[in-house]
């Protein structure tokens, strides 16, 4: 069976890659290269011993997507991540957002829907919960009104999902999960945002090594222990087995619903400042660091309740904080040749 890995050149769609070629599976990636690198298909096959196959599409063409299933009929597996992730960029252009990741999302459910039966992966995020009322948020918290229209996306796309598993042969897991954070163990892939990092942990690598000249934390008057803002940080190589364990649980139909959900953390919550102190223990750096406004679109707190994904999907989050941040530094200073 052949899987398709739409961004699979990514972060965590790279990650994914790995795990999947690790347990057998086929891979075909599509990506656009438009926050990722050729160079990552090299990664993946230093650690796997296989480079997958490779098309270079831009999700928005629907003709694209068309002539892609035309030349891989055997694809009934697809885990996409391919989409606009950033809050802040949202807020200031929701269109790219709405063009970008409905759009694909629709034109690739069109070619799936054509199978007799097909299996469909979704990275959604906890952003769907917006700013939940009880911590931490099990997959029954209410779907409250998106706080960015990154959120927003996310919330369409489940509902786009959910409405076409009523009436065509797909199968799907909504993957619900945190903040994904580190890098593989052999470093030969790991985060690298082109441009200005806007998610924590690269931002502060940037910072440590030289390449930013300061950290910004957004906000020190939330209601929290330390006044940051506060997260659920997973190590994204228990985030892409995730992916793998819950691909296998609709090939085995195991499902008990076709469309199913399940948030992917660690159940624990930490604060920026947390962060940058844990960052600080393990790599030896002291980081320069100042607290400025708050930033638009930011939840105060959000971790998951885990329980779901341990007991029903078999998966559970092994690798810690202090690993993932660890793995960041290493890969950062590998990138930079230091």
């Amino acid at each position: 069976m052949k899987i398709l890995v739409t961004g699979g050149l990514g972060f965590i769609g790279s990650h994914t890659v790995v795990e999947l070629q690790n347990v057998g599976f086929d891979v075909v990636v599509i990506d656009d290269l438009s926050n990722s690198s050729l160079d990552v298909l090299n990664g993946i096959e230093a650690i796997t011993g296989k480079k997958p196959d490779f098309e270079k599409i831009d999700l928005r063409e629907k003709q694209a997507v068309k002539d892609f299933f035309v030349k891989y009929t055997d694809v009934t597996g697809v885990i996409h991540f391919a989409a606009s992730k950033a809050v802040g960029e949202s807020v200031e252009n929701p269109l790219l957002y709405y063009e970008n990741n409905i759009g694909s999302l629709v034109y690739l459910l069109q070619e799936l829907q054509k199978k007799q039966e097909s299996h469909f992966i979704f990275s959604s995020s906890c952003t769907v919960y917006g700013q939940a009322e009880k911590m931490p948020i099990t997959e029954e918290a209410p779907i409250q009104g998106a706080m960015s229209p990154y959120g927003n996306t996310k919330q369409i796309g489940e509902e786009i999902i959910k409405d076409v598993a009523k009436v065509s042969g797909i199968n799907s897991v909504l993957l619900r999960y945190f903040n994904p954070v580190g890098a593989h163990p052999s470093v030969n892939i790991g985060e690298l945002p082109l441009g200005v990092p806007l998610n924590l942990v690269p931002f502060i690598t940037q910072t440590a090594i030289g390449i930013r000249e300061q950290l910004s934390v957004f906000g020190s008057d939330y209601q929290t222990t330390d006044g940051t803002c506060v997260r659920d940080y997973i190590h994204v190589v228990d985030l892409a087995k995730a992916h793998v364990t819950a691909l296998q649980r609709l090939i085995d139909k195991k499902n008990a619903e076709k469309v199913e959900v399940f948030n992917l953390g660690t159940g624990t919550g930490n604060s920026v400042l947390e962060v940058i102190n844990a960052f600080e223990k393990v790599s030896g750096q002291k980081l320069n660091y100042k607290i400025v406004d708050r930033r638009a679109g930011d939840v105060t707190e959000a971790y998951a309740d885990t329980t779901k994904a341990n007991n029903i999907l078999g998966w559970k989050a092994e690798l810690s904080l202090d690993d993932a941040l660890a793995s960041a530094w290493k890969w950062e200073q590998k990138v930079r040749g230091k």
